[in-house]
């Protein structure tokens, strides 16, 4: 993808005005009668993402006004983006605050997903980088963010398991981490039967990428995020239309790849351990069973009441085995189920956590960096719904309603006793073009919750430099 960004305005730079409602009332009065008679003449209004494309006497662009509406967003920036010509441009000065967000909204407008097709995006606009930019910070979460989209838009018959562990492998050797996979029969070995169990049926063996990066008596913080490379639903087979994105069900595992990228990146005062278990759940003469009784890594045994609750069962091996070093947070991402979709939309990612304290950091962070989510609750009576006759626990409710809730207490049942977990339900997909999001792969909540790490484990942290 070509560079978005350049360092310096030329002779051609044209300049933007980004205006609040307020600020553009004041800022209209002091502009030529030609552009307040051309403004006025298009019926522009400073609305959150309005864009006014003013002429100079020659008949070149001149300037262009940005509307941030009464209260500065950064996806108004993304809107900028898409809506100018070829050329190179320069942000007026800014609120404070407001230039990363600026930035990044630019960056994430500028994302193509071009594996499979030719870039149609080659005479894109480019952006003078802003004043007082943390140029270090909005490239880092801009890689990050495309590198997640990447890894959910890629097709599944590119990305299997092994693909996945190879990016876990990939990123580990960027940031100087160690990391170990384990594959196949070798889980049986190790102990993680579970992920076994949902991935043997699938040409491509079952997959537990292990990384470790930072110093070991530093705070230890893992990260574990669900690796299906695709889901047909196993013997309980989706429907075609159920199918048809489920090269997206690894979105978990892609949003804790770009966490994980933006904490070593930034240098956090951590010890990380990144954990992704990846499998195909696929058809074939040794797939798991409808009423099997899966082992555990942590010795609870799971009735399999539907094979397509599949999600659950690696994360609970990759939690139990987390928990084993008693973490000062843990955190899993999953695209776990459907309704969480239904309670909340595709654009709002479910959040569960036994932390009160880190949960408002993380909704506040989200608030404040347009990357929201929302709280819902571990209500321990619906625990009784994944009561088995014959095993410890059932993988699905034996209700159809509260299935986000169920879900997410079926994975604590891995968790350790009083240990810190917070939850995230993700959909990981955009299902429409909006500005800055668009159609396709997307990784959610990571932006905020890298803000809270940060603020926790780094809160005296210096702006990082120039890149």
């Amino acid at each position: 993808m070509p560079d978005c960004f350049a360092s310096r305005p030329n002779a051609r730079t044209v300049p933007v005005s980004a205006l609040t409602t307020k600020d553009y009332r004041a800022w209209i009065r002091k502009q030529s009668k030609l552009t307040q008679g051309w403004l006025k003449s298009t019926e522009f209004r400073p609305d959150s993402g309005k864009v006014g494309l003013v002429p100079g006497r020659d008949g070149s662009l001149s300037r262009v006004v940005l509307g941030l509406g009464p209260c500065p967003d950064l996806w108004a920036f993304a809107s900028l983006r898409e809506r100018l010509p070829k050329g190179r441009y320069r942000l007026d000065a800014l609120p404070d605050g407001l230039a990363d967000g600026a930035a990044l909204a630019w960056a994430l407008a500028s994302y193509r997903f071009t594996r499979y097709r030719k870039d149609d995006d080659k005479h894109a606009p480019v952006l003078v980088w802003p004043e007082d930019c943390d140029r270090a910070a909005v490239t880092r979460t801009r890689e990050a963010i495309t590198m997640g989209r990447d890894l959910i838009n890629t097709a599944a018959g590119d990305l299997g398991p092994a693909e996945l562990a190879a990016a876990v492998e990939d990123l580990a050797d960027r940031h100087g981490a160690e990391v170990n996979v384990i594959v196949g029969d070798d889980l049986l070995t190790e102990g993680y039967p579970a992920i076994h169990a949902v991935g043997r049926a699938a040409d491509a063996a079952p997959r537990l990428a292990d990384l470790r990066w930072g110093d070991p008596e530093a705070p230890r913080l893992t990260l574990v995020g669900k690796g299906v490379c695709f889901d047909s639903g196993g013997l309980d087979l989706k429907s075609a239309a159920g199918m048809k994105l489920m090269k997206k069900d690894m979105g978990g595992a892609a949003s804790v790849i770009a966490l994980a990228h933006m904490i070593m990146d930034a240098g956090l005062p951590v010890r990380l351990r990144v954990l992704v278990p990846t499998v195909e759940n696929a058809v074939s003469g040794n797939a798991y069973r409808p009423g099997d009784v899966l082992q555990t890594r942590k010795g609870i045994t799971v009735e399999v009441g539907n094979t397509d609750a599949e999600g659950r069962l690696i994360l609970c091996d990759a939690i139990a085995e987390a928990c084993t070093e008693e973490p000062d947070l843990l955190i899993d991402f999953a695209t776990l189920t459907g309704a969480a979709r239904i309670a909340l939309g595709t654009e709002l990612p479910a959040l569960f956590s036994t932390d009160d304290g880190f949960a408002a950091q993380l909704l506040a962070a989200g608030q404040s960096n347009s990357d929201p989510m929302w709280r819902m609750p571990l209500h321990r009576d619906y625990r009784r719904h994944l009561d088995s006759r014959i095993a410890d626990i059932n993988n699905i409710a034996n209700i159809s309603q509260g299935g986000a809730i169920t879900a997410a207490l079926f994975l604590q049942e891995f968790v350790s006793d009083g240990q810190a977990w917070t939850h995230v339900d993700t959909m990981g997909w955009n299902s429409g073009n909006r500005p800055g999001r668009p159609a396709g792969g997307e990784i959610f909540g990571v932006r905020a919750f890298f803000e809270a790490l940060k603020a926790r484990y780094a809160p005296q942290a210096a702006p990082a430099s120039d890149q």
